[in-house]
């Protein structure tokens, strides 16, 4: 069988926006895997470690540096990885263009998917590829265990979490309480760099953006800098209450 990971590089989440004229620059910032991706590549190699027999591919779409978090997930043990380079700011219903196109092409059973994409704020990447490959999806998947081609676990829901079976193939979505991804260790860092690594062009997918930013501004707001005295607990805290009540309007 095969998997297929699809991965963002987005800013650090240490690392502080900037702006250059009215576009964010990301000159000089720390680009690192989504993190809700990363779950996905640690996910398929935990499968595969539990006995699945599967390929495991990575997958990112973007500018020339995203190579990098394509090679962090070859070094974590993914098998190979393909990178659709393209300038262009893609939306989640263009991607999910390409992303079920090379699904098809490399014949996938199994699609992770980040439950949110951090640079879009979007939950709509994976249900999108899901409905052009019209493939059930689970979205915000806790566990997972694999059995042939038998998919079950727990999955997070509105109304608490509740287990689920699937025959493959289906788009799962990943995130926080999954699992804990792993570091590459050095010498699978120096064995990643002899794993293919597939550049393509966007074009051969006949994809454009569809949406278009028209400027980008960070929210910055003023604070009062206001420091209560803490030696005093029931003059402070009724400072604080009068704060909030008079100033800042938050209680009534």
């Amino acid at each position: 069988m095969r998997i297929l990971t699809f991965i963002r590089q987005v800013l650090d989440a240490e690392e502080s926006v900037r702006l250059s004229g009215s576009s964010v620059t990301l000159d000089n910032s720390k680009l690192v895997i989504d993190t809700m991706d990363e779950y996905g590549v640690e996910e398929a190699l935990r499968l595969r470690e539990r006995g699945a027999d599967a390929e495991i591919i990575a997958l990112a779409i973007g500018p020339p540096g995203a190579q990098d978090v394509l090679r962090t997930a070859l070094a974590m043990g993914a098998d190979r990885a393909i990178h659709v380079e393209t300038d262009a700011r893609l939306d989640a219903i263009a991607l999910s263009k390409v992303v079920a196109q090379i699904a098809q092409q490399e014949q996938i059973d199994l699609l992770f998917s980040g439950g949110q994409q951090a640079d879009w704020d979007s939950h709509a990447l994976a249900p999108a590829t899901a409905e052009r490959l019209h493939w059930p999806q689970i979205t915000w998947a806790t566990l997972l265990e694999l059995k042939g081609t038998i998919l079950t676990g727990k999955h997070d829901t509105d109304e608490g979490s509740e287990n689920f079976t699937v025959e493959l193939p289906v788009v799962v979505t990943t995130q926080q309480g999954l699992n804990e991804p792993r570091y590459p260790t050095l010498p699978n860092i120096m064995k990643s760099k002899k794993k293919e690594l597939r550049k393509e062009t966007l074009d051969q997918y006949g994809v454009s953006p569809t949406v278009s930013v028209l400027r980008e501004e960070i929210q910055v707001k003023a604070r009062l800098n206001r420091i209560l005295d803490g030696k005093d607990a029931q003059a402070a805290a009724s400072q604080l209450v009068d704060l909030l009540r008079n100033e800042t309007g938050v209680i009534a």
